[in-house]
């Protein structure tokens, strides 16, 4: 059975399964890879290659949505393996590839240096000549099928989504949310925001979000996991999710406690909004499925409260 649209999405392996999306896109003999997971998701997107029945020599590019780790950092290793491939980045994100020193600070700060190393491996600098900046409006060309580079900030300053004109469907990586599959019911896919730190901006992650549905997308391929439809509801939930969540940072920013209250607040409402979507598993499988989201959510808006609460 051919995929869709020649787009095949790759489970990287990253944390559990049906967490973390790579996306093979094949057009005439060509390849992409959007979004790349770890250094230990290099033989998984190897392996999905092949099984198309394409050498290593077939991928003219790999597309990142941003350089979070958990999108970008086996980009260099799998750039070793594929001898054509020009990495397509942000341009805020380009020296983060370059030298991956100071995303791995980053990184460590947030999760630890132990558990960046185990989770992630050590990056692997990719050779300037090898890296395009992908400036907003930016046309990629595989085999004549054009990919359009949008510049989408709000989760990120350094995110670009892809639009594919071919299965009218944009690769947006966090911009617009995160969909497990656990979560999906008779109703369609569950989405939540993720507002993970640093650079959180809600007024630009509408805009962004907006920008999209201008094009009138049937799908998005979202990074963390695949494909979902039913764009135009997912939307309006992600939007009335991100004024709930800036509304809560807000009513807690003052408490002695706030990241613990800004935890359960969170909890409370992402469990609440997957009862009302029809989700029947227990409240304590839920919460497990979603804790590293709550936590990282909870400090991305700490930071946006900290840096004044703008945008």
């Amino acid at each position: 059975m051919q995929p869709e649209h020649g787009i095949i999405a790759i489970d990287t392996g990253f944390c559990r399964p049906r967490f973390d999306a790579s996306h093979l896109i094949v057009e005439d003999g060509r390849a992409a890879f959007v979004d790349v997971g770890t250094n230990h998701s290099v033989p998984r997107l190897l392996a999905a290659l092949f099984a198309q029945g394409l050498p290593a020599s077939a991928v003219d590019y790999v597309i990142l949505t941003h350089v979070h780790l958990d999108h970008a950092g086996g980009a260099g290793a799998l750039l070793r393996e594929l001898p054509n491939a020009t990495l397509i980045v942000h341009p805020r994100g380009a020296r983060h590839m370059i030298d991956p020193s100071a995303l791995v600070a980053g990184a460590s700060a947030v999760y630890g240096e132990e558990e960046v190393r185990r989770s992630y491996g050590e990056p692997v600098p990719v050779p300037a000549e090898r890296v395009v900046q992908a400036e907003d409006g930016h046309v990629i060309d595989l085999a004549g099928r054009p990919l359009l580079c949008l510049d989408t900030p709000g989760h990120a300053r350094h995110h670009i989504s892809i639009w594919d004109a071919r299965s009218r469907a944009f690769f947006p990586g966090d911009t617009f949310g995160l969909s497990y599959r656990e979560f999906d019911t008779a109703r369609g896919a569950f989405v939540l925001p993720t507002t993970s730190p640093v650079q959180f901006e809600p007024d630009a992650l509408r805009a962004s979000i907006d920008r999209m549905l201008g094009y009138a997308p049937q799908a998005m391929y979202l990074t963390h996991y695949s494909r979902v439809g039913d764009v135009p509801r997912l939307a309006e939930d992600l939007k009335a999710q991100i004024d709930t969540m800036v509304r809560l940072a807000r009513e807690h920013a003052a408490a002695p406690d706030r990241h613990a209250r800004l935890v359960a607040a969170l909890a409370e409402l992402y469990l609440d909004r997957a009862r009302a979507h029809g989700c029947t598993l227990a409240d304590a499988t839920m919460r497990e499925l979603l804790d590293i989201d709550i936590e990282l959510n909870a400090q991305g808006l700490e930071v946006w409260l900290q840096r004044g609460a703008r945008g």
